[in-house]
């Protein structure tokens, strides 16, 4: 039953697709209503749904997804995400209590899981337990929380998702078993996942018709997801992976693999999405000025993913990227630029700065990127 081996499964591939459509349908719950208060609730159930696929991946970095009762444990939680994603748009209306108790189905079948893995080692038994409190009281309050109005629903569901993540801060974190390599996969193809949501975001933007403003649009629109590609995979993904599974003992991993993965990641979602969110209304609007909250979704999304990124690397290598910095505040600079402008030059300065981005560190840092990338060269030429 327990994991042999680092590779991200084929049924964990297969779970995550069902969180493709709760990625989606929260980009959909915040653009039927793009205003602070529309995007802020889309955020919070984002972050609720996160937090169940967070709970996922550790699990599956212990348990073999393939083995035994697992996979059926796996199907049924499937099942209830998908439900619980189903009920996205409508959270806060009438499907808010259906979506929460499909939602602690899937919490529930996690913990489940946990406890059957734990049955031979103290050490995880003792950290599930904590988990398994901490997950009942946040579940309790969200359920408790879909009963209520609309205002108060939000309040309720943003104290359950604080009390929820809050967890792991306080609870023994000594018990969990953590496959580094398997752990660094799982979070780099959920990042995948995500800018396929922005991908989509432009299909279903451009479906008023296309002409020259939309393709230079989708065009520019596909230049960042492909510069947001790059900013992470091509050099941070491999560096932080190759640093988690460098720490020894393995029971230290587990605090810089919380932070980095399973918290600061989810910034990074968050800031695909609203730039998913931004580009929709900008295929839908190519030579209009943006709306704040859909310019804010824009380059303050990309903001946030530059942000994000430079605490990730931060937090599990100790080095600050100035440019990374610089570039996030002049995308901050683009938001009010965006009021006046068209949506297509919005996107256009976007695109370029992270393009500029990706050039600078390529050419100043290209030495340490090749060690990083090729470290079987560098070790030969030691």
């Amino acid at each position: 039953m327990l994991r042999d081996g680092e590779r991200v499964s084929p049924l964990e591939l297969f779970f995550d697709l069902v969180f493709v459509l709760a990625i989606t349908q929260c980009t959909a719950l915040m653009a039927e209503d793009p205003t602070w208060r529309g995007i802020a609730r889309g955020l919070v159930v984002l972050g609720l749904l996160w937090w169940s696929w967070v709970g996922y991946a550790w699990l599956t970095s212990v348990v073999d997804p393939d083995e035994g009762g697992v996979r059926l444990v796996l199907f049924a939680a499937m099942a209830a995400l998908l439900v619980t994603s189903l009920c996205v748009p409508d959270a806060y209306g009438d499907l808010g209590p259906t979506m929460a108790i499909a939602y602690g189905s899937v919490r529930a079948a996690h913990i489940v899981l946990f406890v059957l893995a734990s049955r031979d080692d103290p050490g995880l038994r003792h950290s599930v337990v904590g988990l398994g409190v901490s997950t009942a009281v946040g579940v309790t309050i969200l359920v408790a929380g879909s009963l209520l109005d609309s205002d108060a629903r939000l309040a309720l569901w943003v104290t359950a998702l604080a009390f929820d993540m809050a967890g792991p801060l306080v609870i023994d974190t000594s018990g969990w078993r953590l496959v580094a390599g398997h752990f660094a996969e799982r979070h780099g193809l959920i990042i995948i996942v995500a800018l396929g949501e922005s991908i989509v975001a432009i299909g279903v933007g451009a479906e008023a018709g296309v002409d020259g403003g939309v393709i230079a649009a989708a065009i520019f629109g596909i230049a960042i997801a492909c510069a947001f590609w790059w900013a992470y995979f091509d050099v941070a993904a491999l560096a932080v992976a190759r640093r988690l599974a460098e720490i020894e003992p393995a029971q230290a991993r587990n605090e810089p693999a919380r932070d980095g993965f399973s918290y600061l990641h989810l910034p990074m979602v968050a800031a695909v999405v609203l730039v998913a969110l931004g580009m929709k209304s900008t295929l839908a609007h190519v030579g209009d000025p943006l709306a704040w909250e859909t310019a804010a979704a824009l380059g303050g999304g990309a903001a946030l993913y530059l942000l994000a990124q430079v605490a990730f690397k931060a937090r599990a290598l100790g080095a600050i990227s100035a440019a990374r910095l610089g570039t996030a505040c002049a995308l901050v600079v683009v938001v009010p630029i965006a009021r006046h402008v068209d949506a297509l030059v919005t996107v256009a300065l976007i695109g370029a700065l992270m393009w500029l981005l990706i050039a600078f560190e390529s050419v100043r840092y290209a030495e340490g990127r090749d060690r990083t990338r090729h470290p079987e060269v560098a070790s030969g030429a030691g």
